[in-house]
């Protein structure tokens, strides 16, 4: 704090500009933590008891169990269009098939991919501002050095002194700067890649259930 104080205006906003970042980027991060590996467990619950499960109306009365994971959004909008083309179909007296007719097995993959765009974009919310603070933090702070050091200089040519104890204090509070966009930096560069991996693998998952729900809904449902 000391070092803080005795910093010019120009260091003085680039810190607080970097400590904003600091502050916003462990948010995210803690945020994400949460998020991430809720909707992680919640998968791998809501997977086994998918394949439990007999029919899709039992499950979809149990959603509620696992309303962390993204793959109940995309088994509710798979399950939703179904209905919506048995209820449509030509052979009215029989629920259990769907007509391809009416694009039935295309429109459910359309569903299945919107559930899945929304699901991605919705674990990778923030994630940008944590790209941001990363890839701009270092600079930042590295401007505020070179800016400390140019008036180190400048009051060094004042007095006319060039000794250590003249030079060494300003020196150092202007590469205070950089270590704080360091500090910034680093952890928003660790969480970024963390998270991106995690949801990687998430996303592979809604791949996954994706291609199976189809699959099964062409075993059960449709006809040609």
């Amino acid at each position: 704090m000391g070092m803080f104080a005795s910093t010019g205006l120009v260091v003085k906003l680039v810190l607080i500009v970097l400590l904003y970042f600091s502050v916003v980027s462990w948010g995210i991060i803690f945020y994400k933590l949460l998020q991430v590996y809720r909707a992680n467990g919640a998968s791998q619950r809501f997977l086994e008891f998918f394949w439990k499960a007999k029919r899709f109306d039992a499950i979809g009365s149990q959603l509620d169990r696992f309303e962390n994971s993204p793959l109940i959004v995309l088994f509710q909008e798979g399950y939703d269009e179904l209905r919506k083309l048995q209820e449509r179909g030509e052979e009215k007296q029989d629920p259990n098939v769907i007509s391809t007719d009416l694009g039935g097995i295309e429109n459910i993959a359309r569903a299945l991919r919107r559930a899945t765009t929304s699901e991605i974009t919705r674990l990778e919310k923030y994630l940008t501002f944590l790209a941001t603070t990363g890839s701009t933090a270092p600079f930042i702070g590295l401007f505020g050095t070179v800016w400390g050091i140019m008036s180190a200089f400048q009051n060094i040519g004042q007095s006319g002194s060039a000794s250590l104890a003249v030079v060494a204090p300003g020196i150092a509070e202007a590469l205070i700067a950089t270590a704080i966009g360091l500090v910034a930096a680093i952890p928003a560069v660790m969480g970024y890649n963390h998270f991106q991996q995690r949801i990687r693998v998430l996303i592979s998952e809604m791949d996954s259930f994706s291609t199976e729900f189809l699959n099964i809904v062409q075993r059960n449902f449709a006809r040609r």
